[in-house]
């Protein structure tokens, strides 16, 4: 029993150079204090600066603990995520940013509501240092996946969760290269809950998300997890033709009663505009799940790994 590891910590890192000595300073000192055997495994996805040899220093310092897992590239934070499942080994499972906006020391928090008898524990972020676009866009996207998914959680933009040991074995039998982890986690829970955490402007660097990476992360989230969007663009075509038609014979009839009319042509324009402009959208959305299918039967490797540093036992 003395070789359980009770928890195990999970960090992708990507270019972290500037946060990692200071995530270091806080990690460690936080996990000690708790009194429970862990271990924590980093990812480096791929860093172009000095955050893979920071991480092997660190992991010299610190063999007994740390556990480094080095991507030959970029490859997403989902998949890093992905890469810490499959090699931590704890009972308990705790997901984290190396940027230092969650607070190690609130892993605690976490732990003692899985005590409780929950299975998978969420976080919600007491106040966001981001700025006020990103507050509305995500207060709002978390709406609409909400309705869409019916998955309920309150802030799926914060990374520290907890997970238990179940849960992620369930994780790693699946296959899928797009995916959402929070979303398939609470899928699996038997007991699911949130907690409210702590969240820090962030220590150094920038922000890896770009608004182009949030709106990709929305869309394999819906489209990953429901067909509700086909389902509504489905209805919606219906409903267009429905009114199309109508309008067609109105304009049939006015031309048979009235005589030709001039003044129309644009309005027409404007109309045609509309239903193109609909039918774009739904070719983008139904190429949105082709393209997921497409992925998916090519059977690629999720990531490639050119080395894992760990303690040899």
């Amino acid at each position: 029993m003395s070789d359980v590891i009770n928890l195990s910590v999970v960090i992708p890192v990507y270019n972290e150079e500037a946060v990692l000595a200071a995530l270091f300073a806080r990690l460690y000192p936080a996990l000690d204090a708790l009194g429970v055997r862990y271990e924590i495994v980093f990812i480096n996805d791929g860093s172009r600066d000095r955050s893979a040899a920071m991480l092997a220093d660190q992991f010299e310092q610190r063999s007994d603990v740390t556990r480094v897992v080095l991507f030959n590239g970029n490859f997403g934070q989902h998949r890093a995520l992905l890469a810490g499942f499959e090699h931590c080994r704890g009972e308990r499972i705790v997901t984290l940013d190396a940027d230092l906006q969650n607070p190690p020391e609130d892993i605690g928090v976490l732990l003692a509501k899985m005590d409780e008898g929950y299975d998978y524990v969420g976080s919600i972020r007491r106040k966001r240092n981001d700025s006020v676009w990103r507050h509305v866009a995500s207060r709002l996207m978390n709406r609409l996946r909400e309705r869409i998914t019916h998955i309920k959680m309150t802030d799926q933009g914060c990374m520290m969760r907890a997970y238990s040991r179940r849960i992620i074995d369930t994780i790693n039998q699946c296959n899928e290269l797009h995916t959402f982890i929070p979303a398939l986690a609470y899928q699996f829970a038997q007991k699911p809950t949130e907690v409210v955490v702590g969240h820090e402007e962030r220590f150094a660097g920038t922000s890896k998300y770009s608004l182009y990476s949030l709106i990709r992360l929305n869309f394999d989230l819906m489209t990953g997890f429901s067909l509700v969007p086909l389902q509504l663009f489905s209805f919606l075509g219906i409903s267009v033709s429905l009114l199309s038609s109508i309008l067609v014979i109105y304009m049939g009839a006015r031309r048979l009663i009235i005589g030709p009319e001039e003044g129309g042509l644009f309005t027409l324009f404007a109309i045609a505009f509309l239903l193109i402009g609909i039918a774009l959208f739904g070719i983008g959305l139904l190429g949105e799940y082709i393209g997921r299918i497409y992925q998916e039967v090519r059977k690629r490797p999720r990531y490639l790994i050119s080395a894992v540093l760990e303690k040899n036992s």
